[in-house]
């Protein structure tokens, strides 16, 4: 292992954002690199996630399991790493790769309860820092996707949704359809990430669009958005659906407002008498799943039977630009940053 530095940078808030944050509300710090203490592991970062939820941290509230920021505090989030030192009885050794949630930073001292190992389960450890466990345990744990179903997942180009489409073909569905915000996305998701339809936000009424793309109606949503998408999903479901919603981007990319709040007013008429289950999920209530979805997932990626996608930033000064990438929507799948090693 290289010789640890005296300092590092980590991405701080710089102040409250009053509605979607920029650039300018993030500080990269060049800072004493942390030394650690009794029960910690020092962890050199290589790579670490950036997604939508961070929102509420940078507000003071909690998000995703992640402690809330103030300004003139670094911020969290999934990362990978190299254990530098550790200590003795820890089970951990210098060179180890470790996932765990202090991002954002290039060291970080982690206490070894916050650390997993992550060995060489999958060939690109980057894939770790994939979200696709969300959507594996949702259509896993809780609503069980059936041969044949019909499933629809909004905010399918995202890092959830983009592996959710194809979790939910490989786990036996006879049709998958997404929802997007361009018509380049909606042409991504059919030709390269197993969706057989996309419906596009803004393209014209989302629930007409639902009943073109699924004329005998939907048997599963996995909804990462919420509002006038779910009310649409409501509309074309079929008796009995499954319902999972596991996020609420319609709040959290929201122009205004501050993400912690997303209203949505639902005709509970059709709910009732469609018998609609209704299941909000977790994954992190989940922690025995994680296993189980690595394992699958990287045998599914040395098949080639699904693909990861993201896009990679090097360096910690892009963070900042990583975050108004994801808020402006302009990748598909999800949005790491790679920190590169300093001599």
């Amino acid at each position: 292992m290289p010789s640890t530095p005296s300092t590092h940078r980590e991405v701080r808030l710089a102040a409250v954002p009053d509605g979607l944050p920029r650039p300018e509300h993030f500080t990269v710090a060049q800072v004493p690199t942390p030394r650690p203490g009794p029960g910690e592991i020092l962890v050199r970062n290589r790579a670490f996630l950036v997604f939508a939820a961070l929102l509420r941290t940078m507000i003071g509230a909690a998000a995703a399991g992640l402690p809330g920021v103030r300004p003139g505090e670094p911020l969290p989030g999934p990362a990978i790493g190299e254990v530098v030192t550790a200590p003795d009885g820890s089970g951990f050794e210098p060179g180890d790769l470790v996932g765990h949630d202090l991002g954002w930073r290039e060291y970080a001292t982690v206490p070894v309860d916050g650390c997993r190992p992550l060995g060489n389960s999958l060939a690109d450890p980057v894939a770790h820092l994939s979200q696709g466990w969300t959507a594996y345990g949702a259509l896993t744990r809780a609503v069980d996707v059936r041969p044949g179903d019909t499933v629809l997942v909004t905010g399918a180009a995202g890092a959830v949704g983009s592996l959710a489409g194809q979790i939910a073909r490989l786990l036996g569905a006879g049709r998958v359809i997404g929802t997007t915000g361009s018509a380049e996305k909606a042409d991504r998701l059919t030709t390269e990430l197993g969706y057989d339809a996309a419906v596009v936000r803004g393209a014209g009424p989302v629930a007409k669009q639902l009943t073109d793309g699924a004329p005998d109606g939907i048997d599963v949503l996995l909804d990462t958005v919420g509002g006038e998408q779910l009310q649409a999903a409501v509309a074309v479901a079929r008796p009995h659906a499954r319902f999972v919603l596991v996020g609420a981007l319609s709040a959290q990319l929201a122009a205004e407002g501050l993400g912690i709040s997303a209203p949505v007013e639902l005709d509970l008429v059709p709910v009732v008498l469609k018998r609609i289950h209704l299941h909000g999920f977790n994954a992190a209530d989940h922690p025995d799943m994680l296993g189980e979805w690595t394992e699958r997932f990287g045998g599914w990626l040395r098949e080639g039977r699904i693909q990861f996608p993201h896009v990679r930033l090097p360096g910690i000064d892009r963070a900042p630009e990583a975050f108004q990438q994801v808020t402006d929507g302009r990748h598909i799948g999800a949005v790491i940053v790679e920190l590169q090693q300093r001599e």
